[in-house]
C-alpha cells in the first residue's frame, strides 16, 4: 500500500533520532504553552558555560593552592566537591584523578554518556559520539593528538571509564608561573577539555 500527500512540515533529517524526538516534543509543549523556549536557552547555556565548567575549575583551583584540601579531593572527591556547594544531578558519587609528570589521565564512558553534569555542565557532542567512546580507550594517544594534545612516548596514558554510579574529575598538572594567584585567577586556566583529560590547563600569562 502507498500514499501521497502533500505536507509542507519540516523533516529533522539532519538530526539524530533521539535529537530528532527531543524537537518534536519541545515544538509541541512550545504550541501549548507549557514552556518558554528563550527559558530552555537560558538553562541549557548556564549549564554549557557557567555553572558547569566553572564549578569544575574552582574544585581544581582550590586543589592547586591548598594542599589539605586537594589531599580530602583524592580520599574522598564525593565530600570535597560537595563542601563547595556542587553536588546534584550526576554528580552524586566522584572520584578525581590526578595528573602528574609520569601519568596524564582520560575520561570516557563507553556504554552511554555518564558525565558529572554538577561540575562540568552538559556534556560535549563528541564526549556523546561512539567515535570518541570506541576509540578512547583502544587508542587514547591517537586520540589525544586528534584533540591537539601531543604527549611524550614515556608519558603513561590511564584512560577512566565513567559509569551510573561513579563519574571521574581529572586535577590537571598546574600551569608553571602561576604561584601565588588567588583561587580565582587560577581557575581562569582550568577549561573543560583539561577536566575531561583531553586537553591541557591553559598556560600562565
Amino acid at each position: 500500500m502507498s500514499h501521497d500527500h502533500d505536507h509542507d512540515h519540516h523533516h529533522d533529517n539532519e538530526l539524530d533520532p533521539m535529537a530528532a524526538r527531543v524537537r518534536a516534543l519541545e515544538t509541541i509543549l512550545t504550541r501549548k504553552g507549557l514552556i518558554d523556549p528563550a527559558a530552555i536557552d537560558v538553562i541549557v547555556d548556564t549549564y554549557e558555560t557557567k555553572v558547569g565548567p566553572r564549578n569544575g575549575a574552582r574544585v581544581v583551583a582550590k586543589a592547586w593552592s591548598d594542599r589539605e584540601y586537594a589531599d580530602w579531593l583524592k580520599r574522598d572527591a564525593t565530600a570535597a566537591i560537595a563542601s563547595l556547594g556542587y553536588t546534584g544531578r550526576q554528580g552524586e558519587h566522584m572520584q578525581a584523578v590526578f595528573n602528574t609528570d609520569e601519568t596524564h589521565n582520560l575520561v570516557v564512558c563507553t556504554l552511554c554518556s555518564c558525565y558529572p553534569w554538577s561540575v562540568l555542565g552538559l556534556p560535549p557532542v563528541w564526549y556523546k559520539a561512539p567515535p570518541y567512546r570506541s576509540r578512547a580507550v583502544i587508542d587514547p594517544r591517537g586520540v589525544l593528538e586528534e584533540f591537539g594534545l601531543s604527549l611524550s612516548k614515556d608519558k603513561n596514558i590511564r584512560v577512566w571509564d565513567s559509569t551510573a554510579e561513579l563519574r571521574y574529575l581529572v586535577v590537571p598538572q598546574r600551569p608553571g608561573g602561576s604561584d601565588g594567584w588567588s583561587e580565582d585567577k587560577l581557575a581562569d586556566l582550568v577549561t573543560r577539555d583539561s577536566m575531561i583529560g583531553t586537553g591541557l590547563a591553559r598556560e600562565a600569562a
